[in-house]
């Protein structure tokens, strides 16, 4: 789990898990599991761009990964479509 700052939760899924966007340094990011105080993340993917996160986030219905060319799953460093081509 990390810290995620406090971000305004953008987006509940279905299941009720807690999604927001975030900008990090190289990449924009969907944080997914973020807790009730706002201050921690269960798991993020990473995506090259922030409109490709964006239009992500609002086409997903949570299960599986979420759809598009996302480039790395955090913590578990797991690549996605955008690292590998697929």
């Amino acid at each position: 789990m990390k810290n995620a700052e406090r971000f305004e939760v953008d987006r509940v899924l279905p299941d009720g898990t807690r999604c927001s966007l975030h900008q990090m340094l190289y990449t924009a990011a969907i944080l997914v599991g973020i807790s009730e105080n706002g201050l921690i993340y269960e798991r993020r993917y990473c995506y090259e761009h922030w409109d490709l996160a964006q239009a992500a986030l609002l086409q997903w219905d949570g299960a599986g990964d979420p759809p598009g060319p996302w480039v790395k799953e955090k913590p578990s460093d797991r690549l996605g479509p955008g690292a590998t081509g697929g």
